[in-house]
């Protein structure tokens, strides 16, 4: 059953104006409370959890840790908040809307490159699942795109950002390019099928679809696989896919960042000793394309995407600030300590 969104400007509005200020005294008890979780009823800890786009599989997780009943088993009373991306539910989690984002892990170092401490705690994928493809005559690789109309799902995205990385990787410059927004499911499917880009940046199911609907459709880079990862990024893995939050946040409930870690990877595990037809089954029935054949493929992709024990490691992490570097100039020129925009502490101790 879905949950009512609680959005950022209705969950905790500022005094009026006009009204007189607080009291230190009573400013620092209210303070004090407001940071602590209250159980419900039901003697189940509440969070609010900011998925950025909830139908796309790479996000699926969080979505089954809910069908599943683990976080009801953890006493976990979570909402999932669906923003139309990741900006958004970024945006949620710093106006105090959110307590929790499944989202790129992006966003931990991008904020820490302007001075704002956020920590993943837990991964879901091992690897992003972004990749490069082309539906116009003389497209074979990356060179190739020069001068061409390539779709991101929206502009600063992860999606474009990975784009930047690949053209400078290989000798272009983001310039180079086009990039029109073209969102990241039916939407994406009708601007590479129809042929209103030349090439795109697509995830599960979308891909699928558009690889069913035009067959001679090429992958330029894919990073659903080890090899596609190496071959890209030049790592074994690459963190994309985390739960994330602030720092205050996580002190202050660190209970409720435990019980969510262990949920998901109970729920990795689950998916992965499931068949992709399995899983289908316990997707909500919204999550689910018209197209059954293309949501197998798509989940047996994902399926391999995920990770093994919910770590990240230094290697990656620099990783993924190397590329974030080629688009940035704020994460290029800042100095700051990788090692706090993630910490293992929250898996480490479910093993």
């Amino acid at each position: 059953m879905k949950r009512l969104v609680c959005r950022s400007d209705s969950c905790g509005a500022g005094s009026p104006a006009g009204k007189p200020a607080f009291k230190p005294a009573f400013f620092l008890i209210t303070l004090l409370l407001s940071a602590c979780s209250h159980p419900t009823p039901h003697g189940k800890l509440p969070v609010r959890m900011a998925v950025g786009g909830q139908a796309q599989l790479i996000y699926l997780s969080a979505t089954l840790a809910q069908e599943l009943g683990y976080y009801s088993e953890e006493r976990l009373d979570v909402t999932l908040q669906d923003f139309p991306g990741g900006a958004k539910s970024l945006e949620a989690l710093l106006g105090g809307g959110t307590d929790v984002v499944c989202g790129f892990y992006d966003h931990t170092i991008q904020m820490a490159a302007q001075g704002r401490e956020l920590r993943a705690f837990v991964a879901t994928l091992r690897y992003p699942g972004l990749v490069a493809v082309a539906n116009s005559p003389g497209i074979e690789r990356i060179e190739d795109l020069k001068g061409k109309v390539v779709g991101v799902s929206a502009p600063g995205s992860s999606t474009h950002m990975f784009l930047n990385y690949l053209l400078v990787a290989h000798g272009l410059r983001p310039a180079d390019v086009s990039t029109p927004s073209i969102g990241m499911s039916s939407t994406a499917v009708a601007a590479i099928t129809h042929g209103k880009v030349d090439a795109a940046i697509m995830t599960d199911p979308a891909l699928q679809m558009a690889r069913r609907q035009t067959p001679a459709l090429r992958i330029l880079a894919d990073t659903r696989t080890a090899g596609g990862v190496r071959g890209v990024f030049g790592v074994e893995t690459y963190p994309s896919v985390v739960l994330y939050s602030t720092t205050q946040w996580l002190a202050g409930h660190r209970e409720e960042a435990g019980r969510l870690a262990r949920a998901l990877n109970r729920t990795v595990a689950w998916m992965h000793s499931h068949s992709p037809e399995q899983i289908r089954e316990r997707m909500p029935a919204q999550f689910r394309t018209d197209d059954p054949a293309a949501d197998v493929d798509g989940l047996r992709a994902t399926q391999g995407m995920l990770s093994p024990d919910g770590k990240l490691s230094p290697e990656a992490a620099e990783a993924v600030r190397r590329v974030l570097s080629t688009s940035l100039e704020s994460v290029r020129n800042a100095t700051f300590d990788l090692s706090k925009t993630y910490t293992n502490e929250f898996v480490s101790s479910l093993q």
